[in-house]
């Protein structure tokens, strides 16, 4: 199994995400791809991606990258702007790890979709709780 198939086995139970269609596409040293088809059932009342959607998935990427092949964390902090409404059918959310010390962490995730325009940024502070 590689590791790819195994972030992928074991996120499978971050139900929320996955049943709302989050999707792990790449990952590697210290960094996670993800990425979700957008829906109706994303929208909002003005046939925008809502706003929870976007970040869903970026908190999603953050739980891949900031937690696979490490020891537990959780979020403590999380800061998203906003920066456009998409205009594609696919969002990308890529996480990366700034800092990653003894006990806390810091990770930046961008999210853009498929007609490459940067939809949100993402600034997420986490806690190692093992």
């Amino acid at each position: 199994m590689t590791t790819l198939e195994q972030a992928r086995a074991f996120f499978v139970q971050d139900r929320f995400a996955t049943e709302n269609g989050a999707a792990i596409a790449e990952i590697g040293a210290d960094y996670a791809i993800c990425t979700m088809e957008i829906t109706p059932h994303h929208q909002n009342a003005a046939g925008r991606v809502m706003g929870g959607a976007v970040f869903m998935l970026a908190d999603f990427a953050f739980a891949v990258a900031s937690n696979f092949g490490y020891q537990a964390a959780v979020t403590t902090t999380s800061q998203i702007t906003f920066l456009r409404a998409s205009q594609g059918k696919r969002l990308y959310a890529r996480s990366r790890q700034v800092r990653r010390g003894k006990t806390a962490l810091y990770y930046e995730t961008s999210v853009t979709d498929d007609t490459g325009a940067l939809i949100a940024r993402v600034t997420a502070s986490g806690q190692i709780v093992e």
